[in-house]
């Protein structure tokens, strides 16, 4: 459980980290900054959940979205208590760890600060953050690790 909890606590550091330079010195000036000829960084600011669904909720869609996500982040710390495979800690430390870090912005902000903006042919796909990134990279790594590594025994419940 350690590992699980000590990669959350890097990825909650590293996702407000990230927020403040960006915010406060990259965008302090411009709300965009144009990297290359497909990235930008920007100033978005994400009231709802994941592609801003659920976006005009006010201070009680701030309150249910964070107990929600609070109650997500103890039944995946119950997980954590119980997984012996370091590679799944890792990755639900990464999806505690983002969604500490888009409920603090939530309560502390009053929304998600998103910054990264991938573009092509002017299509843009909704902005993100670091947080963002760690809570699909972990549910990534957890469902390719059940569809390839883990034996049909184990999937049938034979095993254990």
């Amino acid at each position: 459980m350690k590992l699980g909890l000590s990669v959350a606590a890097l990825v909650v550091l590293v996702d407000q980290l990230s927020k403040y330079l960006i915010k406060n010195l990259v965008l302090a000036e411009a709300p965009v900054v144009t990297m290359t000829s497909f990235f930008n960084l920007v100033t978005a600011w994400n009231t709802g959940v994941s592609f801003s669904m659920f976006n005009d909720g006010g201070w009680v869609g701030i309150v249910v979205l964070s107990l929600l996500a609070l109650a997500i982040v103890w039944l995946l710390i119950n997980w954590l208590s119980k997984e012996d495979n370091p590679l799944i800690q890792v990755a639900l430390g990464c999806i505690i760890g983002g969604a500490i870090g888009n409920v603090i912005d939530r309560i502390r902000l009053g929304a998600v600060f998103d910054f990264l903006d991938f573009h092509v042919a002017g299509k843009h796909w909704p902005a993100f953050n670091a947080a963002d990134s760690f809570i699909c990279i972990g549910a990534c790594v957890i469902i390719v690790y059940n569809i390839f590594f883990v034996s049909d025994k184990v999937k049938k419940g034979e095993n254990k």
